[in-house]
């Protein structure tokens, strides 16, 4: 297992395609969780914006100019607690594919590596029943 630092949850954006390969990977984990009876839910972010009065920088004849914009923020898999709070938050790393595992405390980043999601499940586990 590695140590990230990283903070969980950050601007960074994704395509959709992404977006996709990193829900699946979490529905897995999500899946195993509710087998053992842990509620988790899965937070998908995407930021939207108008532009105010002023084109997208190319102007197209046969389209109409941009006037909006989309992104897609990395979704998040998230572990209630026993008191109904976030207890652990699981994110799919964007370069290396990984499981990242943030725990309530604050500790750094666990790295899993995808081909093991049983072992996220571990340390939910293991985080549920020392806080």
């Amino acid at each position: 297992m590695i140590r990230h630092t990283a903070p969980i949850g950050s601007a960074e954006t994704i395509d959709e395609a992404t977006a996709d390969l990193h829900d699946t990977a979490l529905a897995v984990v999500q899946r195993l969780l509710k087998e053992r009876g842990i509620r988790a839910c899965c937070h998908h972010g995407i930021g939207l914006g108008l532009y105010a009065n002023r084109m997208d920088g190319v102007a197209w004849p046969d389209r109409s100019p941009l006037r909006s914009w989309m992104e897609r923020h990395p979704p998040e898999l998230v572990v209630i607690g026993s008191r109904g709070r976030r207890g652990v938050t699981v994110t799919v790393g964007a370069r290396s594919g990984c499981y990242l595992v943030a725990l309530h405390d604050g500790s750094d980043l666990q790295a899993v590596r995808r081909e093991w999601p049983e072992r996220v499940v571990e340390l939910v586990l293991a985080a549920r029943y020392t806080s």
